[in-house]
């Protein structure tokens, strides 16, 4: 097992605001300008509450381009619909994965069956410039397609990205030809425990609890992260020690990716490189060829 770990290196508190048609969130990633921090990642949004007045307006018809954008649920029904024809429903434990590439439209519905609502949308994750303008690709993900293993005292939900388990079983998620070669693990972890999770030394990773607090980083630099605050890692090491501690268990969202290391010109839904690439979005969007 390698000793090298990596560190807590800056925390993103989630600041309360607004999306969509007026549904409440907590924004870490994308708040003030952090994603200088995540490259390739842009965003980060939690949801939750369990008044349907925070969230029953949804997210109706609006476009998007030149990045990856991922809802997570853990509690309540999205139902998606975009300009492809797709239609799906994003139920508790479901991933969607979808690649705005040249441009997509669609909507995001809450279907009520009672009134706890919680999830991840939107996770932004950049797109190369050489893929910015790559077709659009929509992902839909029951739970009963991503594997669950346990790694030492932690039960990993593996969404993207590989992870062997104490039997030496290798796991890889369903999410698979991503430019970026993204990692992203939902992680259960008891009280009092420790868990060490291997990552890519290359890839910029960050973490975001949202039951209960952890330590990140060796025994000689550990940091605590609290609840719904995005924990930035440092880079170059090929793993990750995460520990808990008194009564309460833990669970976060772990992701990593390879940095793209290209300017990012984003504006409202568009993430481009540039102004002008910027500008003809809007313009396409305007006209009806967003999309093609």
């Amino acid at each position: 097992m390698h000793s090298r770990s990596r560190t807590l290196r800056k925390v993103i508190p989630g600041v309360q605001t607004s999306d969509g048609a007026g549904v409440i969130l907590r924004r870490s990633l994308g708040s003030r300008g952090e994603e200088s921090w995540a490259d390739p990642f842009l965003m980060c949004d939690e949801f939750g509450s369990n008044n349907p007045e925070d969230y029953i307006a949804g997210f109706p018809s609006h476009p998007h381009r030149g990045f990856e954008t991922i809802t997570y649920m853990l509690a309540g029904e999205f139902e998606h619909r975009d300009h492809m024809g797709s239609v799906g429903r994003l139920s508790a434990g479901g991933v969607q994965w979808m690649t705005a590439g040249r441009g997509v439209i669609h909507s995001e519905m809450p279907l009520m069956k009672g009134a706890d609502f919680k999830g991840f949308r939107p996770i932004w994750l950049n797109l190369p410039r050489a893929e910015k303008m790559k077709p659009p690709v929509y992902r839909p993900l029951t739970p009963e397609m991503i594997p669950t293993i346990r790694v030492g005292r932690a039960e990993i939900k593996v969404i993207a990205g590989a992870l062997q388990s104490d039997d030496g079983h290798q796991v890889t998620g369903p999410v698979r030809g991503v430019a970026t070669d993204p990692t992203f693990f939902d992680v259960s972890i008891q009280p009092g425990q420790i868990c060490t999770i291997p990552l890519p030394e290359d890839h910029t990773a960050w973490l975001y609890p949202f039951a209960g607090a952890v330590a990140v980083g060796p025994v000689d630099s550990t940091r605590v992260l609290q609840p719904h605050h995005a924990g930035i890692l440092s880079t170059g090491a090929p793993q990750v020690r995460i520990t808990t501690s008194g009564t309460i268990p833990a669970r976060f969202i772990l992701l990593a990716a390879r940095p793209i290391h290209e300017p990012v010109c984003q504006d409202g839904p568009f993430v481009m490189n540039t102004p002008e690439e910027i500008a003809q979005a809007f313009a396409d969007y305007e006209a009806g060829t967003l999309c093609g």
